[in-house]
């Protein structure tokens, strides 16, 4: 079974078994979603391969014949790299590189490659470097050649091939050298989790599959100015800025790196640092792309990742996305709030500010104060550390009456004390 496809850019050939667990539904979606991690990666489909067996052959993961018929495909093809969409054992890769003569890489090691070109900050560089090295560590034997001439392209990013090719010693050291780099970041980061803890700030997370348009979303309710594009990993490094409510409350919403199903295992701990954002979360924002037609099982690879995060006390509201180009399938599953927005509309980015608005409250206590007026430092604190829903000044006593809501655990509860009815 193939399908063929025109090529500009650095051509490469997948390769997909399916096995009798998976339906044809699945194993479509996820060979079109290994065709989009090619794009991102800045390679182009020439053709695709696939062949359905009761198990992957353990030697060369498809079948003899159908290794052959690649065989042939490499060299009338001219392909630059043949990806398959499952993990490849070391011995698979060795094997599927001697017959081929091609470079040969795996779904993991695509999506790693993507990872090394979107790091910018220098844990992201970090992360990815380690995740790299603990993949390609066990795949190192008898690959010298295979490696040397590798040259530049998908899959040979990150680490570089004058790395790989130092003994084993060098590779540990290397690794013990960024998990020590790693845990200073770490420690650097967690004081600023406390620090703004100490603070009293609100803050919440976005999280979403990969492509569900969080970065957009995060521009729109922040006014930043994050990388927006219409690719998987479009953004990896988590960016935390400050946004407003209707009601004048200003929180600190942060955009996480996306998930996306079969994410490497070496990926999930190398970044476990950088979710732990998710973990001291006041709120998740669950972004969904209502224009997929695989959104609910991109819904539960979200859910899954929440879980092994153990963020389940941690309120959530589900958006959907892109209402404007939703699909015709598409019918909201969420086991939470939920609303359906498009990131581009102001009105819809207006009634979410306010979902928000109101489930903040949820997690707050009233109050109701007559403040004098010659409080002026503290009535511009309630306006915008608390959600202040009324403000009446009377001027027969020169008092202003403030109802709102506030943080059970914020500092100005002891000064409200004193001004409460």
């Amino acid at each position: 079974m193939r399908d063929i496809q025109t090529n500009e850019r650095e051509k490469a050939i997948l390769v997909g078994c399916q096995l009798p667990h998976v339906d044809e539904e699945r194993f479509s979606y996820s060979l079109e979603e290994l065709k989009s991690l090619v794009k991102t990666a800045n390679g182009e489909v020439v053709i695709t391969l696939t062949q359905k067996r009761e198990k992957i052959h353990s030697a060369t993961y498809i079948g003899k014949g159908k290794v052959e018929e690649l065989a042939n495909l490499v060299k009338e093809l001219e392909v630059d790299v043949v990806i398959f969409n499952d993990e490849l054992s070391p011995s698979q890769n060795h094997n599927l590189s001697k017959l081929l003569e091609a470079r040969v890489i795996d779904r993991t090691q695509l999506i790693l490659d993507i990872f090394a070109q979107r790091a910018r900050s220098k844990e992201g560089k970090l992360q990815v470097e380690l995740a790299q090295l603990e993949y390609l560590l066990p795949r190192l034997t008898g690959q010298g050649t295979e490696l040397s001439r590798l040259g530049g392209g998908i899959g040979t990013r990150g680490p570089g091939e004058t790395k790989l090719e130092t003994d084993r010693r060098h590779i540990y050291r290397r690794i013990d050298e960024i998990k020590e780099q790693l845990k200073i970041i770490a420690g650097h980061r967690e004081r600023y989790r406390k620090r703004r803890k100490k603070n009293h700030v609100f803050q919440i997370a976005l999280v979403g599959y990969t492509n569900a348009g969080k970065s957009t979303l995060f521009n729109r309710l922040t006014d930043a100015d994050s990388f927006e594009e219409n690719l998987l990993f479009a953004t990896l490094d988590p960016l935390t800025k400050k946004m407003t409510l209707p009601g004048g409350y200003t929180v600190l919403l942060t955009d996480t790196v996306g998930f996306i199903q079969d994410l490497p295992t070496t990926l999930v701990a190398a970044f476990r640092s950088t979710l732990e954002e998710v973990k001291e979360a006041d709120l998740i924002l669950h972004v969904v792309d209502s224009s997929n037609p695989d959104y609910f099982n991109h819904e539960e690879t979200v859910y899954e990742l929440l879980d092994e995060l153990e963020v389940k006390e941690i309120p959530i509201i589900t958006i959907y996305n892109k209402q404007d180009i939703v699909h015709p399938d598409f019918v909201p599953s969420a086991k939470t709030e939920s609303i359906m927005i498009s990131a581009f509309r102001e009105a819809d980015l207006i009634q979410l500010r306010q979902m928000i608005e109101e489930t903040v409250i949820q997690s707050m206590k009233p109050y109701f104060v007559l403040i004098p007026s010659y409080e002026g430092k503290l009535l511009s604190q309630l306006k915008s550390e608390t959600i202040l829903r009324q403000l009446c000044y009377d001027e027969q006593t020169g008092m202003y009456e403030c109802h709102g809501y506030i943080l059970a655990n914020h500092a100005l509860n002891g000064q409200l004390k004193q001004y409460q009815q």
